[in-house]
Parts: C-alpha cells; structure tokens; sequence
C-alpha cells in the first residue's frame, strides 16, 4: 500500500505548479459565484413572475421536484463517495481505527438522524405556536378555503392555521436544506483553495460551475415555495452564492500561512468526516423532506395524473443532471 501511495505521489508531483494554481483558483471563485447566481435566482424570478397565475402551483411544484432529484444525486452520486474516497485513500483506510470501521457511511447515518432531530424539534414548535384564525370555523368561507388547501390551490387563506402551519414547514426545510448545502460547499471550496494541483483545479473548475447552477435551482426551487419575503430570500440566495467562493479564499489562506498539505492524513479524515455527515442531512432532506411529501401526501398531484408523471420526470431529470457531471467531478 505504501509503494502505491508513493506511485500516485510522484505521478501528480509533475502537476504542482502553484503559480498556475493561483490563477485558475481566482477564476474558480469568478465563475462559481456567477454561475451560483445564475443556479439559485432562476426558480426565485420565475416563482415571483408566475405568482398568482393559475400555472404557478404547478410550476413550483415541478421546480421542488427538480430540486429534490439534485439534492439527493448531490448527495449520493458527489458527496458520499468523495467522503468514502477520502477515508479510503492509503495513508488513512491503513491505520487504526479507519480501516476497523466504516465511518462513512456511519458518520452519513448520524448527520440523518441530526436532521430529523431538528425537523421534530422545529416541527413540534411550530405545531404548539398560536394562531388567530381570520374566520369562525363554521363559517361557510373557511370550510371552502380548508377544501383549497387540501387541494394545494395558491387561492387559500394566508391567515389560517392549516396554511401557516405549511408555511413553516416549508421553510425550515428550505433552512435546513440551505444548511446542509452550505457546509458542502464550505468543504468543496477550502478543499479546491488548498490544492496546488492544477491538473486536478482545471477540469473542478468547469464542472463545479455546472455543479452550483444545477445545486442553485434545487435550494431555489425550495425557498421559492416557502414564500419567504424578499430580503429574507435575498439573504438566502447570496450566502449559498458566495459560499463556494469563500471556502475557496479561505483554502488559499490557510496554505498560504501554514503549507497545508491538502493530501495529507488529516486533511483526508477531515473532508471524509465533514463530507459524510453533510451527506446524511442531504439525503435525509431530499427523501423526507422534499419527495416523500409530494408524492404520497399532496392532493393536488394525486388528483391529476398528468402532474404527477410530470413531476416524476422532473425528479428524474434533476437527478440525472447532477450524475452525469460526476464523470468529470
């Protein structure tokens, strides 16, 4: 295993240029922080264009389901093997206790059940706040509006419980969600700002671009429906936008002051750890979250049959955008 070690060692050896380094690792942060605008404000401006008009619930409702398919190829095809791979590599799946235990997929479990610890909290507090109903429960308009909602229709009351109730729900998966995308990025950008590998930087920074504009229209997708205002999903689109870039400086930094290796033991236990435990929120998120409740508990996809084979053709091409930048990142 060493001898391996040594072979890969001295094969990227001749790919170490820091000065070519340096400059596509600013064009990475111009490019990322663009095509992220780009990724996240696109579902939020058609949201906002088409709000009101009959075909907004059901352009919303494809755009989660998008969302959701990215999300959890993010997860699963990006997220989860580059942790295993980390945690695999040489000088770390030989040592004790790395190659005793499998932490990925363990540390992937725990950051699931994290996420589901803070949806029943939040869930739980949010389901015990008051509410001031705008009509009297007999009344004819909210038994008409309660149909609505049940129905998904965009018509309902925005004052009545069963609406409110939606509305936080919707918005702490667009909080959590944002999160765990977030912590993501932070590992992608330190990891890609500590290399001086250009060889590996060149094609990163293509296909992270691509990366971050499909990963944008998912979280968009989401804090759209949530219906947040506009300063609070102005704030939300610019931090996932200027993530990335920042994880990226940040990285530069921290080689600058200390020579990090980025390859070395504890750089790969580190990217393995934290990338396992953000993968677990993602998968948790996408299945629970965002699938799940569409699919088997919105009554306005159960009702039209059409939007429902729709919907599951924009999952799949959500997923399948993400997984075939894989072969490149």
């Amino acid at each position: 295993m060493a001898t391996a070690c040594t072979t890969v060692s001295a094969g990227a050896s001749t790919c170490r240029d820091g000065a070519a380094a340096t400059h596509l690792k600013l064009l990475a942060i111009l490019l990322i922080f663009l095509t992220s605008v780009v990724g996240i404000a696109s579902p939020v401006a058609l949201a906002r264009v088409f709000h009101g008009k009959p075909a907004y619930t059901n352009l919303v409702l494809l755009i989660k389901c998008f969302a959701a398919g990215v999300i959890l190829s993010t997860s699963l095809v990006h997220v989860l093997p580059d942790a295993f791979q980390a945690l695999a590599d040489c000088q770390v799946g030989t040592r004790h206790p790395w190659k005793d235990f499998p932490f990925s997929g363990f540390v992937a479990m725990m950051g699931a059940l994290v996420a589901l610890l803070v949806d029943i909290v939040a869930s739980s507090h949010a389901e015990h706040s008051p509410y001031t109903p705008v009509h009297s429960d007999d009344s004819p308009s909210v038994a008409k509006k309660t149909a609505e909602i049940e129905l998904g229709s965009p018509g309902h009351c925005d004052g009545s419980p069963a609406d409110e109730l939606a509305k936080l729900k919707q918005r702490l998966v667009s909080q959590v969600l944002e999160i765990g995308i977030i912590f993501h990025s932070v590992i992608i950008g330190i990891t890609l700002g500590m290399s001086q590998n250009k060889c590996t930087i060149r094609p990163l920074v293509a296909a992270l671009s691509f990366h971050q504009i499909f990963e944008g229209m998912g979280l968009g997708g989401c804090i759209a429906q949530a219906g947040f205002n506009v300063g609070t999903t102005a704030y939300m689109c610019m931090m996932f936008a200027v993530t990335t870039p920042l994880g990226i400086i940040m990285g530069m930094v921290v080689f600058y002051l200390t020579g990090y290796d980025d390859s070395s033991p504890n750089a790969l236990i580190l990217e393995g750890l934290l990338g396992s435990l953000s993968s677990g929120i993602l998968i948790y998120m996408a299945l629970v979250d965002l699938i799940s409740p569409d699919f088997f508990h919105n009554k306005l996809m159960s009702s039209q049959l059409w939007l429902k084979k729709a919907s599951y053709v924009a999952l799949v091409l959500g997923s399948a955008s993400m997984s075939v930048l894989a072969i490149w990142a």
